[in-house]
């Protein structure tokens, strides 16, 4: 397939294009930015590459670029955001011009936008799988392997890591000293509403709540709600009858400062920017204002930094399964450096979502999360390849629910 990478000169995107290069079926990639110097430079650099890159200056709100564009293409990777003002738009042009599309959105709002295009998607014959980077895509994937058996989901978590062990993560400001785009999208989704399930049902709440989880392997430990699109695709495709949302593994410390800039950016005396900034400079006034929190609340314990849990019934018995990725020994180490470098844990998993598109075991019309298309199974062996370890990097661990 010929493949477009609209953003391909970006980090997420240049990770991605780098792993498409090595796979099969792929037999030429255009690196597509609105910088078009971006464009080509990026594209020099895959000179010696098994196939042949090019470079293409596209603006995405210019939409009949746009569409010229996706025309001369099979399949789209979209890592042009933020995709509450571009998710829709690239996946409609998409649609449009019958390109398979996959993107990294990770905001819960346009999720539900594209989510609403399935229909449109599937008369067109386009695949389209929205969410596949880490955090929708890994996490999705391991709540799917979770849940395999289970007859009845009854709670689905999906969880990362913010300041604990193992994080991983980018600095807060930009190299300009500016807030990151990841800052910012992490304020937006701290503070307002954001979706969750409740009894079953898909339900607005605010931000920050503790969730409580016991674990197999006597881990235990508070974990604290955040936005995202997981609990919406997961009500989809796992259908819980109990409750679904995506978790911060964090400090106390660090959730009860969230917590003051939370009420600060919703009472309207922060802007999501400026409380982005304040995450790497933080005043006195907010850190003294923070302690009350930080001292009631409760820690992360013994959980794990990145996981999905699901509890459910399996021949007529409750029990907790427990997916996560291996921390131990060599694969441990390959783990933690693909988490150290978050444009690489987010565009590998991209293009290996891709590339079952491209064979076509997940090329279903329509506009499917990750766990609803791609075999979760398959797709963490692959990681592993891609990572130099020996089989998949996760662990499934089940203990029943004793009375």
């Amino acid at each position: 397939m010929r493949v477009l990478a609209l953003g391909g000169a970006g980090a997420m995107g240049a990770a991605a294009v780098e792993t498409a290069t090595r796979m099969l079926g792929v037999e030429r990639i255009v690196i597509a930015d609105r910088d078009g110097a971006a464009a080509a430079a990026a594209a020099r650099r895959y000179c010696d590459a098994r196939v042949p890159v090019s470079a293409l200056t596209v603006d995405v709100t210019h939409g009949p670029a746009l569409r010229d564009a996706l025309s001369q293409v099979d399949l789209v990777l979209n890592t042009v955001g933020p995709y509450y003002r571009f998710g829709r738009v690239v996946l409609r042009a998409a649609i449009d011009t019958g390109t398979h599309y996959l993107d990294i959105c990770d905001d819960w709002e346009p999720t539900l936008d594209m989510l609403d295009l399935d229909e449109q998607a599937r008369v067109a014959g386009v695949c389209a799988v929205v969410g596949m980077g880490a955090s929708p895509g890994v996490s999705n994937l391991l709540a799917a392997l979770a849940a395999d058996g289970l007859d009845t989901v009854i709670d689905a978590y999906t969880a990362w890591p913010v300041d604990v062990p193992d994080k991983g993560g980018e600095n807060a400001l930009s190299s300009d000293g500016r807030p990151s785009a990841a800052a910012v999208h992490w304020m937006q989704q701290s503070s307002g509403t954001i979706a969750a399930v409740a009894a079953g049902r898909l339900t607005k709440q605010r931000p920050l709540r503790p969730v409580a989880l016991e674990l197999p392997g006597g881990r235990r430990g508070t974990a604290y709600t955040v936005g995202h699109p997981e609990p919406i695709t997961l009500q989809r495709s796992l259908e819980p009858v109990g409750d679904a949302a995506n978790l911060m593994v964090v400090t106390p410390w660090t959730l009860g400062y969230l917590e003051v800039l939370r009420r600060d950016i919703d009472a309207g005396l922060l802007t999501e920017e400026t409380a982005a900034a304040l995450l790497e400079q933080p005043t006195l006034g907010r850190l003294a204002r923070s302690l009350p929190k930080a001292v009631r609340a409760q820690g992360p314990g013994s959980l794990p930094p990145f996981f999905a849990a699901v509890s459910g019934w399996r021949a007529g018995r409750e029990c907790r399964v427990l997916a996560h990725l291996d921390r131990s020994g060599a694969t441990g180490a390959a783990i933690r450096r693909l988490f150290d470098d978050m444009a690489r844990a987010t565009g590998i998993p991209l293009a290996l979502g891709m590339s079952q598109v491209i064979e076509g075991c997940a090329r279903r019309p329509g506009v499917h999360p990750p766990e609803a298309v791609i075999d979760a199974g398959r797709f963490f062996r692959e990681l592993g390849r891609e990572l130099g370890v020996a089989g998949s990097p996760v662990i499934i661990e089940r203990e029943p629910v004793v009375q």
